[in-house]
């Protein structure tokens, strides 16, 4: 074994076990481990980013690009519209609602999918007085399966076409992945409508995670000055420190039967001034007893309930501003990720003030300023439509519920489907490959104003462009040194006696248990070298190989944190870790009984 395979194994081995440590970011991960082989020689300098022109990188960028702009027109509105009446029959609805999701995933990005789905369902749960338990964990394993069905479903296929062109001369064609991923796609759709979802806790499907974080009265509430509180005459920036050493957050401020939410510095109050705060149940006791405050009650608070939509900022002129109460998810590339809440500042940057948090279905109710983020966490946000919406963009949320926060209308409707089109037609007709392709179309969206600039830019998922371009000059190196084919080598020796059949078998297994851990795009740049290399010492079709990589590398199910999609309903959910292997584990083997055989038909093994 050579010098230059060691370092790259070694460098291999060590980026797995950070992925799974989750430590750093996995794109973090990625960018050191590459420029850790370039510092030993294993990565020639001049070819350290040219990942980041690969064709891959630029296809996934090129379609985050067209499903934000898809997901601004308003298709899912449109379609979700006829699904409404079949809501009384849960059965039918969770059929429907899955077909969709996997529909909008074989043709847009499996988050972006999920992302349109998951209010309206959710809105529609609780409606009708079900559990968004349900329903989430199965919208999203729909979504996940959707994307096994076309080139451009999910990065992993996108990966596997690339590298079958670099080392077999042609890539995979857009419906290529169709014949194998769609009969699993349909027969994974129809495990989880009508067993999959019996087998969610029940103690997951009696919460509501949701309706449990509107209960907010534990942690936000209204205090008054007394006659005889010393902090009368007060101003604001004292009364901010003394509440901050009692580690009590003021929200806004109530006067004259009117809320407002930025108090300046400078602000005096007032005997029967009304404070908002956050606090402790233990804090808010000592402090009002040494200040003199009285705690409002629940028939107080309901005197001024009418007026909770008539939140003013000090310095508008008393401008009435219509008030929002929404949830929202915290994803995998939001800005808040790992942030603490103090540092993010909602009330002070944003204007919006944070009412609640909620993980895995368990309200937070104490001290939010020192609690970090995590993906999944539900917040609930309260503010004026346009501070919601900017916030929203800016730190990367995803709304829940009714879903009020539109970028777009339906007016691009039709634009948005069109452009599309042509861009799938210029790839399947073979006029243009994917990557030029798919840019023509995200070129078109801008061109035609059917997507702003600002939408354009946002919507490409760089964490992911960053872990691609990265792991590609790896993934070269993992090839051109030998080092694929030495591990070949090494587990089915010079002369194979182990079947293909149950070789094929090992490496679609192997793959699921990769992707469960890390993330998809990196299974299938490391897995993908493997197959190829074990088809050629085996003298059979690659493609097989090649294909059980692509279906292995889409099939995260047992963890939330394989997929993006995973984490994001952990919260609204209220799932626990341990719930995904329960409906997971059975759907991985029921895909593995579907596409051997499919493979096998498909992409014989002697062509």
């Amino acid at each position: 074994m050579e010098q230059d395979q060691i370092i790259i194994l070694l460098i291999i081995l060590l980026a797995l076990v950070l992925f799974v440590w989750e430590k750093w970011r996995y794109d973090v991960v990625a960018l050191g481990a590459m420029l850790f082989g370039v510092f030993l020689g294993v990565i020639p300098a001049n070819d350290a980013f040219s990942g980041f022109g690969h064709p891959a990188v630029i296809t996934v960028a090129a379609v985050l690009i067209l499903s934000k702009a898809l997901g601004n027109s308003g298709v899912t509105d449109l379609i979700v519209s006829t699904l409404t009446p079949l809501t009384g029959n849960f059965y039918l609805y969770l059929f429907a609602l899955c077909f969709v999701a996997m529909v909008l995933s074989a043709f847009m990005n499996n988050v972006g999918a999920l992302a349109l789905l998951m209010p309206v369902a959710i809105a529609t749960s609780t409606k009708v007085g079900r559990s968004p338990s349900l329903i989430l964990m199965p919208l999203s394993f729909a979504s996940l399966l959707g994307g096994l069905g076309t080139l451009i479903g999910t990065p992993p296929n996108i990966i596997i076409s690339t590298f079958r062109e670099q080392s077999l001369g042609e890539p995979f064609s857009m419906f290529d992945f169709s014949p194998v991923g769609g009969i699993v796609a349909l027969g994974g759709l129809f495990f989880i409508c009508l067993v999959g979802w019996h087998l969610i806790p029940k103690t997951r499907v009696v919460k509501r995670p949701l309706q449990d974080l509107l209960d907010i009265k534990g942690y936000v509430t209204e205090i008054q000055f007394n006659t005889d509180s010393s902090l009368i005459n007060t101003r604001h920036s004292h009364l901010e420190e003394l509440a901050e050493k009692a580690s009590i957050e003021i929200l806004g401020l109530i006067r004259h039967a009117q809320r407002f939410v930025v108090i300046p510095k400078n602000q005096v109050y007032q005997g029967g001034d009304i404070l908002i705060i956050n606090a402790d149940p233990t804090d808010l006791d000592r402090f009002c007893a040494k200040y003199s405050f009285t705690i409002k009650g629940s028939d107080d608070s309901q005197k001024t309930e009418k007026n909770r939509d008539k939140i003013l900022p000090f310095g508008s002129e008393k401008e009435k501003e219509d008030m929002e109460l929404i949830e929202v998810v915290v994803g995998s590339n939001s800005d808040a990720n790992n942030r603490q809440i103090g540092e993010i500042g909602f009330r002070r940057r944003y204007g919006i003030n944070l009412l609640g948090v909620s993980r895995q279905g368990h309200s937070y109710k104490g001290p939010l300023k020192a609690f970090a983020l995590k993906v999944g966490d539900v917040l609930l946000l309260r503010g004026t439509t346009e501070r919601l919406e900017a916030i929203v963009s800016t730190l990367g949320f995803m709304p829940l519920a009714e879903r009020r926060l539109k970028l777009g209308g339906h007016k691009n409707l039709y634009k948005s489907i069109s452009i599309f089109a042509f861009a799938i037609g210029l790839t399947t007709l073979k006029i243009f490959p994917a990557p030029v392709a798919m840019s023509v179309g995200a070129l078109l969206m801008v061109l035609t104003k059917t997507l702003n600039l600002k939408d354009f830019y946002d919507s490409i998922d760089w964490p992911i462009i960053i872990l691609l371009g990265s792991m590609i000059p790896i993934s070269m190196a993992f090839e051109y040194t030998g080092a694929a084919n030495f591990l070949v080598k090494f587990f089915i020796g010079e002369s194979p006696t182990l079947s293909p059949l149950f070789l094929l078998t090992t490496i679609l297994i192997l793959t699921m248990f990769l992707t469960d851990i890390m993330n998809n795009a990196a299974t299938a740049i490391i897995m993908a070298p493997i197959a190829v290399s074990i088809a050629q010492s085996l003298e059979v079709n690659p493609d097989s190989f090649l294909m059980a990589v692509a279906i292995g590398a889409s099939s995260s199910f047992l963890t939330p944190i394989g997929h993006q999609n995973n984490a994001l309903i952990l919260g609204p959910g209220g799932y626990k870790f341990s719930d995904y292997w329960r409906m997971g584990l059975p759907l991985e083997i029921i895909i593995t009984l579907i596409s051997i055989p499919m493979i096998l038909i498909v992409w014989p093994l002697q062509p």
